[in-house]
């Protein structure tokens, strides 16, 4: 085959952000193989299993400068019918190993499909929350009507209500009110009822009931996590995650808004997703209160209806491990629900345009919490439930912001605190309780992977813990999947596929401090002149470092950081330094008493690499803190403490929002911050941990 442009496609896999171009008339299983993406191929590519099954993306991408279409895939096969249905065939899923590439495809692997499942650090945090959740439920015995007494069953259980909780002046659902008179009896009169915030009736359940859950939901631009907690004892049943399905339309807010304003139905496409995606994360906590199921053997000459890789339920069996109870619940259990984004997916969300969150001065549609009824805009729980939607700051610091205040809150503490989510957008948060200051800045999707040349998400194979001999140069690692680091494992047994964001946050502060880069972030080829892990690419002309040679790898590639790789992370991390400096200016201060990272970053990274690569300005070590995902949290609290929903629009108007872009200084700020670990800023609290000749450049 030809090497020339014509001869070859552009690929690109969602949600992994891996792409690439690769030969015409491979199929799409062979083209995950060669950009590094694992597909499930249990039979070994001979049709038969149905695990490969993938959707092709219609539509043009602008992020991407592509246009994915069905027809750029070869001809649909008997074979697939097996696996496929004609719904999901006119959906665009095909199987992996079967589907040739004849021209650009966006595909999206679901996550069945997914060999390499997705990591996310998202795990609860024990944090102090007051027992206080919106929804409470109630044990009501009433006398059933007479001639004497027809008083109406909603009314009957109102007076119940006051006699013995003194709830008064309740309403009903509409939803609820149905199913009212057939529970009232079932019951023999006597129901359990459940109050949303003291006000309306939600739900009524025939006899004594003890439980209620409840979903805190943090919907992140990459990834999306849910706590299922239980309304009346506080804990965290489960914690269930997702990529965010939205990933296909780009990795960064501006893309997606773009998306809209760009292609034809736009929003309600990126919004259908997304409460798709909610739905199945839904689906996916309530099916964890079940036992497992396996699927039962045919009997012989007996067949199976199959949608598109799922096989009817009845065709499974459950699992029940002995002595383990299980809460068998379904969607209706869910009775209560938060939620928390930034400002764009909140928008998305909720199919308000986001157009003018793009453009300055960056005015969103609304400011203030919202409750809305979860049925109004398709999320599939008890019918009559509210979804709690949490406060934004402003175009670019949203409700997932809040949710870390309320986790954190700052706005509590004499001492000054500086709170860093960093994410695809990186929010910041300075101050104490007298005055809190925030800002947002473009950190662009690098440091989760994205734009690198061998980026990757979190999963298995991807490159989590980095360290460079300072004499030999030598590159010594640890893949998640892998306890053992390179050092103690033979080449073959690392089986590495890419770096993903702790692995890059490593990667730039241990090229620094080996002196493998200059301060300014240039190969220092005088350093380098013998050293063989340095090289010129063939390809592309560019200089590069191999982080894990080809046979050390899954993809029959050596793994390399190029300078372009080395720029994409000082773009990001200048802005989130120049970010902390001008906040810290603003306030007047010298330096904050603690830092604190927050995200999944918060949870992985390395406090002294992060100081050492310039994340944040000079501070004691000892004071860089990790506190995972406070937005989550945040959220989480005020699911389970309803006076944290009052909290949430203080905080949200109370904390004052500055636009960075336009300080006079940050163009000068963001310039001194991208060398390392600052052009002109002293590190005293590095001395000791980066070499004098290093820091003293």
């Amino acid at each position: 085959m030809s090497d020339s442009k014509d001869d070859k496609a552009t690929i690109i896999f969602q949600p992994s952000g891996r792409r690439g171009e690769v030969p015409k008339g491979i199929n799409i299983i062979e083209a995950s193989r060669m950009l590094g993406v694992d597909i499930e191929a249990l039979c070994g590519e001979k049709k038969v299993c149905g695990k490969c099954i993938v959707r092709v993306e219609e539509g043009h991408y602008e992020k991407y400068n592509i246009t994915s279409s069905k027809e750029n895939a070869s001809s649909w096969q008997e074979e697939e019918e097996k696996f496929i249905t004609a719904a999901g065939k006119e959906k665009g899923f095909r199987l992996g190993c079967m589907a040739k590439i004849e021209g650009d495809m966006l595909i999206f692997v679901p996550e069945e499909s997914r060999a390499g499942k997705q990591v996310v650090s998202k795990a609860a945090r024990d944090i102090d929350i007051d027992d206080d959740p919106t929804v409470r439920v109630y044990y009501v015995q009433v006398d059933p009507p007479t001639f004497e007494d027809p008083t109406g069953d909603f009314e009957r259980i109102c007076n119940g209500l006051e006699r013995e909780y003194g709830l008064t002046g309740l309403t009903c659902d509409i939803f609820t009110l149905r199913t009212l008179p057939d529970a009232l009896r079932e019951g023999k009169w006597a129901v359990t009822v459940s109050v949303w915030n003291s006000k309306e009736i939600i739900r009524i359940r025939p006899g004594r009931v003890e439980k209620a859950y409840g979903l805190a939901i943090d919907v992140g631009t990459t990834t999306v996590a849910a706590y299922f907690c239980d309304l009346t004892t506080m804990k965290v049943i489960d914690t269930v995650s997702m990529m965010n399905p939205q990933c296909k339309y780009g990795e960064d807010v501006m893309a997606r808004i773009t998306y809209h304003m760009t292609s034809e139905n736009g929003l309600k496409k990126m919004s259908d997703d997304i409460i798709e995606g909610l739905n199945e994360l839904i689906q996916k906590a309530v099916d964890a209160t079940h036992p497992p199921k396996k699927k039962k053997k045919k009997k012989k000459g007996e067949d199976s209806e199959k949608s598109s890789g799922i096989i009817e339920d009845g065709e499974f069996m459950e699992i029940v491990e002995e002595g383990k109870e299980y809460l068998r619940l379904c969607r209706e259990d869910v009775e209560d629900i938060t939620i928390g984004f930034n400002t764009a997916m909140h928008h998305i969300l909720l199919g308000l345009n986001p157009e003018y969150v793009g453009m300055a001065p960056f005015p969103p549609v609304i400011h203030h919490s919202m409750d809305i009824k979860a049925r109004d805009i398709g999320v599939n729980i008890n019918p009559s439930s509210y979804l709690f939607v949490l406060p934004i700051e402003a175009g670019f610091v949203g409700a997932d912001n809040v949710g870390v205040l309320l986790s954190e809150d700052p706005y509590k503490h004499e001492e000054n605190q500086l709170i860093i989510d960093i994410g695809t957008n990186g929010e910041l948060v300075l101050g104490n309780r007298h005055k809190l200051i925030s800002s947002s800045c473009a950190t662009g999707p690098a440091l989760e992977g994205a734009q690198l040349s061998f980026g990757m998400r979190a999963a298995p194979g991807a490159m989590e813990r980095i360290s460079i001999d300072r004499e030999t140069k030598e590159v010594d690692y640890k893949v998640i999947g892998r306890d053992a680091w390179r050092k103690f494992s033979e080449p073959e047994e690392m089986k590495a596929k890419g770096i993903c964001g702790s692995g890059i946050l490593d990667v730039l502060a241990e090229l620094y401090t080996a002196g493998v880069i200059t301060k300014s972030g240039v190969f220092n080829k005088k350093e380098l002149k013998d050293c063989e892990r340095f090289r010129k690419n063939p390809d592309t002309k560019q200089p590069e470092f191999v982080l894990a040679w080809a046979k050390e790898s899954s993809i029959d590639k050596d793994i390399v950081i190029t300078q372009k790789d080395i720029r994409q992370i000082q773009l990001a991390k200048g802005a989130l330094y120049a970010g902390c400096k001008l906040m810290v200016k603003r306030m007047g201060l010298e330096k904050v008493d603690v830092v604190k990272i927050a995200g999944a970053f918060g949870t992985h990274v390395d406090r002294t690499k992060a100081l050492t690569m310039g994340l944040f300005p000079d501070c004691e070590i000892e004071k860089i803190v990790g506190v995972g995902n406070a937005a989550g949290d945040g959220c989480r609290a005020a699911l389970l403490d309803r006076k944290k929903r009052v909290e949430a629009n203080w905080c949200s108007r109370n904390v004052e929002y500055i636009e960075l872009t336009v300080e006079p200084t940050f163009q000068q700020d963001f310039m001194e911050a991208m060398q390392l670990p600052h052009m002109k800023d002293e590190f005293p609290h590095l001395r000791g941990v980066v070499p004098d000749d290093i820091l003293d450049q």
